[in-house]
């Protein structure tokens, strides 16, 4: 993929890292110059002195054959206009922003941006680590809200059906792996010993999944 990404700080660069490790072909687009020194002398992308939101500097970065732009600079303001201008100007596939605001991340993701709130996340990871220890989260969705878990299939629940743990809305079974094989279950499928449940969990709905688990 091309990827473009606005903000060349620690985010920004630790991005870059992880985006060229995955075979990308990156962008990065900063105002101060010395920024791209955080990118180190491996980095084999294209760098662009600029600001994020400049129409010009955005082609000169190739935002017309972009797959992707994330904008990760330090304000919220001008990550949410570099979002937009390649979301509905130049048509970019996938654009994510940073915002500091959680306030503003929700009213923009309703919207139909796609955001980012480290502090949304960061509150709701550091919860999570802190009350649901009986939980090994893998993954955590949008800012937090919704958590992907993985747990061996209780004794209590050997010979149960999926549906068993199911609560719409609130506890999904995304899939279980059986031996060296992961499959997407229905709600009948049974539950054996040495299972690994893949469940998707909402947050605020950990602590009853944990009373279904026999682990609260």
């Amino acid at each position: 993929m091309r990827i473009i990404v606005i903000g060349c700080g620690r985010v920004g660069a630790g991005l870059a890292r992880g985006l060229g490790l995955r075979g990308h072909s990156l962008t990065m687009v900063d105002s101060d110059p010395s920024a791209f020194e955080r990118l180190g002398r491996s980095f084999s992308g294209d760098k662009v002195v600029g600001i994020g939101f400049d129409r010009d500097v955005l082609i000169q970065a190739g935002i017309e054959r972009a797959d992707g732009l994330a904008a990760v600079t330090a304000s919220d303001e001008a990550n949410i206009v570099t979002a937009r201008v390649a979301s509905q100007v130049f048509h970019v596939p996938r654009v994510v922003a940073r915002l500091y605001d959680p306030g503003k991340a929700e009213i923009y993701r309703r919207l139909g941006l796609q955001t980012i709130s480290p502090v949304t996340w960061g509150v709701n990871r550091i919860a999570e680590l802190l009350t649901y220890s009986g939980l090994g989260t893998t993954t955590s969705l949008g800012s937090g809200q919704v958590d992907l878990v993985e747990v061996e299939t209780p004794p209590l629940l050997v010979g149960r059906t999926v549906n068993d743990i199911t609560v719409p809305g609130e506890v999904v079974v995304a899939a279980i792996t059986r031996d060296v094989r992961t499959m997407i279950p229905s709600l009948g499928a049974k539950l054996q010993e040495g299972d690994t449940l893949h469940i998707v969990v909402r947050a605020t709905s950990a602590a009853r999944l944990e009373q279904m688990l026999g682990m609260a």
